[in-house]
């Protein structure tokens, strides 16, 4: 199997300056580096400084090698030597599409010969080209720079230890089976009152439901998901999991008006709904914490829903939540 080839770095650069001012041949410094003589041959003709005016300045110099090497590099990347490709992806993005969802699109389609991965679309958006269009803010995490991922911090709240999620079915825990929920809340800044979104999630399909809350009663808050769940099938509604957050304590109301099981995750285990949490931070590029609701219409929470739901997954096969869940509807209805 052929190795991957891999490009000069800086520090075998300098190695090369100082072998070529030794006076040795090509042939030499790419036996001393392990490299053909063809790499290094095309390095010292590609990678020397010319300068029009002193010629005294002329040769190859380690660290201008390496600049107009990342220029070149550069130049030629894809998304600026492809301008449709480019358009496509961009477009895509200011419309809610992570580089990853993207990429594993295109691929899909097959409908450019051009093909892409999601690194080299956040490279892209967080180049100075990319900057200019604004591209940071339409990704995932809207960060100005590149940055590691963080450990959430988990949260817990006390709830009676009933209907534990180690009790749960393990065919719902491997997503055998369709019509199994996990919910949520959204919450926002406490200045703009008490007024929060209920987020639902279908387990195989990572279909989305939201529902706007006043506040954080149970009561009220189970009676929305009963009205809003109650037109599906039995078999679209089986059960839900949801956290220890006392507004999950009337979760006995969904027993009585969906016929529908309820299970809890462990104490600061926020991750064991993990579908849920990844929508979240989803919606989170809608409606960050900053969002007064009240001035956020029942429509607008539509139009987030059917934007996520109409989006590919990579965990769906870059299928859309909305094909997935249809294709469960019919099955179970």
């Amino acid at each position: 199997m052929a190795c991957a080839y891999l490009h000069l770095d800086l520090d075998e650069r300098r190695r090369i300056y100082r072998l070529h001012a030794k006076k040795l041949s090509v042939d030499a410094i790419a036996r001393e580096l392990g490299r053909h003589r063809s790499t290094i041959f095309r390095e010292l003709r590609r990678n020397a400084w010319v300068d029009p005016e002193h010629k005294t300045y002329d040769g190859y110099f380690p660290v201008t090698a390496q600049d107009l090497a990342r220029d070149r590099r550069q130049r030629q990347r894809k998304l600026l030597r492809h301008s449709a490709l480019r358009h496509s992806i961009v477009d895509r993005m200011k419309h809610g599409w992570s580089p990853e969802q993207i990429a594993g699109r295109l691929k899909r389609d097959g409908l450019s010969s051009v093909r892409v991965c999601c690194e080299t679309i956040y490279q892209f958006a967080y180049s100075a080209e990319g900057r200019n269009l604004g591209l940071p803010q339409y990704l995932p995490e809207q960060r100005r720079a590149r940055r590691r991922r963080g450990a959430r911090k988990p949260r817990g709240v006390s709830i009676p230890l009933q209907n534990s999620i180690a009790n749960r079915p393990a065919r719902i825990g491997a997503r055998q089976e369709f019509g199994h929920w996990e919910g949520d809340l959204l919450i926002f800044r406490r200045e703009f009152g008490k007024m929060n979104v209920t987020s639902l999630v279908e387990r195989t399909s990572r279909y989305t439901l939201l529902m706007r809350n006043p506040d954080r009663q149970s009561t009220p808050l189970m009676e929305q998901i009963i009205e809003a769940l109650a037109p599906l099938p039995a078999g679209a509604r089986q059960s839900f999991t949801f956290d220890r957050g006392t507004e999950f304590t009337a979760w006995r109301r969904l027993k009585d008006g969906l016929g529908a099981e309820t299970w809890f995750c462990d104490p600061s285990a926020p991750w064991q709904k993990g579908s849920v949490e990844n929508t979240n931070r989803r919606l989170r590029r809608h409606l960050p914490r900053s969002t007064d609701l009240v001035g956020v219409r029942d429509r607008r929470l539509r139009e987030i829903c059917h934007q996520l739901n109409t989006t590919p997954r990579k965990c769906l096969g870059y299928r859309t939540p909305a094909e997935i869940f249809a294709v469960g509807l019919r099955e179970t209805g």
